[in-house]
């Protein structure tokens, strides 16, 4: 198989900043594998900083990763995946570009979308939440809750000072909604109990990641005082994580881009299902073709925040989506072969 890659600029429609900062301009990975019949997979990295990537390590990855697949079998995923995982050991973001890929030309040799491939039916997904980001002022928070008012379900970012103003503001402008908050790691057990109040006032459904990922007997702490479900982010990268979260909170929150491969996505959820946790599944700021490999495996988790390409102001690719005409937040998946991704014209 030959490995091609090309390096992508996309942008928010707003700056998207959370705890730990944002932009508008993002780097993403368009990455191409074709096989000998001229079938080509497709995949896409959306590296993170939080883990130590960026479109360079992506692609340096890349090179690593070009004659290792060159000479692999193509229906052989878990060796190839394996393979990749003794060239590096981290860069999570360029293997699951691979590994992307690597399914989408196995879907596209069988002829069927890979929710099929996988027994599953997209009436199982949940609705996916639209991520309201951390706004400069009270002013531009009120206009982006209106704009994302017809999602059912909001995604609230906090970790600022104005913490409790900001829930305040969202719950006016959008008393209908569901609202869940994820806090990106930005407090303390102390300010996590002193917010519980607000939580509740505001009927926030589900707190995500308040505390540092290495602070489980925080999360424990919080966890046999918080009213409502608490899930990990931060603290949870891959499968071996869960174990020892299973008595720390109450669900996951798997992305992609942070475990490595739609397999390991995959042993994460039946972990994590071992373990009586919950299971989320989020995103980067991700186009369409990143957030297509999710949203295939979607039917098998509870939540979900799959929004990454709903944000763009220019998507460069067309497929599964939670922006279908009156039924925002609900997950489109089409019978199109692979991913069911294609490249706008």
């Amino acid at each position: 198989m030959q490995l091609s890659w090309e390096v992508l600029s996309v942008h928010t429609k707003h700056p998207f900043i959370i705890a730990r900062g944002g932009t508008a301009t993002w780097s993403v990975v368009w990455v191409k594998l074709r096989d000998n019949d001229g079938l080509e997979g497709w995949g896409e990295a959306a590296p993170s900083r939080f883990y130590g990537e960026n479109a360079d390590s992506v692609v340096a990855a890349l090179q690593r990763f070009k004659p290792l697949l060159e000479q692999a079998d193509g229906w052989s995923l878990e060796a190839i995946e394996k393979e990749l995982s003794l060239a590096i050991r981290w860069n999570a973001a360029a293997k699951t570009a691979v590994s992307a890929a690597l399914h989408d030309l196995v879907g596209k040799r069988l002829g069927v979308p890979l929710w099929k491939l996988w027994g599953l039916s997209p009436a199982n997904a949940p609705q996916s939440s639209f991520t309201i980001g951390i706004a400069p002022d009270d002013e531009t928070l009120r206009a982006r809750v209106r704009e994302a008012a017809a999602f059912p379900v909001l995604k609230v970012k906090l970790g600022s000072p104005r913490d409790r103003e900001i829930l305040a503001i969202v719950r006016e402008e959008a008393p209908n909604a569901v609202i869940r908050v994820d806090a990106n790691a930005a407090w303390t057990p102390k300010s996590t109990l002193a917010m519980l109040d607000t939580l509740v006032k505001y009927g926030v459904e589900m707190l995500e990641q308040p505390l540092p990922p290495h602070d489980l007997d925080g999360l424990r702490f919080i966890r046999e005082r918080c009213p409502m479900p608490l899930f990990a982010d931060e603290s949870c990268l891959v499968a071996s994580d869960i174990p020892k979260l299973a008595e720390c909170v109450d669900g996951i929150n798997l992305k992609l881009m942070k475990c490595g491969s739609l397999r390991e996505a995959l042993r994460m959820i039946a972990t994590a299902r071992a373990h009586n946790l919950q299971v989320m599944c989020g995103c980067m700021i991700e186009t369409t073709l990143g957030i297509a490999s999710a949203a295939h495996f979607a039917p098998l988790l509870d939540y979900v925040d799959l929004d990454g390409a709903a944000l763009l102001a220019d998507d460069p690719f067309d497929g599964p989506s939670i922006t279908a005409p009156n039924a925002l937040g609900s997950i489109t998946l089409g019978d199109a072969p692979g991913l069911g991704v294609t490249k706008r014209s």
